[in-house]
């Protein structure tokens, strides 16, 4: 990615519903470079799909935790794979040091998240889990 490329993704970043038309005024290059530039980051890879963010609004209605796993040797993929069935867990890490999948989970209530958490935990596989519940979010970088 080039310079150029960059800029589209930030911009792209604040924004993703931005017209392929504002991206070219406010980067001063041509529509056509613009078109050309997306459909080569998207053919790479380098842009995978464009989404929304939830605003803090959205966000106040949902009780966010954090769940930590350690799981049995050769069950991740098995876990994973019922894992995809909660649709109250939004992502799944695999990590390094004392757990194995780092989980964030964002449930309607208390009563949720507890079954959830209650559920996972029961889990095959799963040796031990440990819960944090977010209570604020000090500052958000992610896009």
């Amino acid at each position: 990615m080039d310079e150029l490329d960059r800029a589209i993704v930030a911009q792209l970043s604040q924004d993703a519903r931005m017209s392929v038309a504002v991206l070219a005024r406010r980067l001063k290059v041509a529509r056509s470079t613009v078109q050309a530039r997306l459909e080569r980051l998207e053919t790479t890879g380098a842009i995978a799909g464009y989404t929304l963010r939830l605003g803090e609004a959205a966000r106040l209605t949902r009780i966010r935790a954090t769940c930590l796993l350690t799981i049995e040797p050769r069950a991740q993929a098995a876990i994973l794979g019922r894992l995809r069935a909660f649709p109250s867990v939004e992502r799944v890490h695999s990590t390094s040091g004392r757990v194995d999948l780092l989980l964030q989970l964002a449930c309607s209530s208390t009563t949720e998240l507890d079954d959830v958490l209650d559920q996972i935990g029961n889990l095959t596989g799963v040796k031990s889990s440990e819960s944090l519940i977010h209570l604020s979010t000090k500052f958000d970088r992610a896009v």
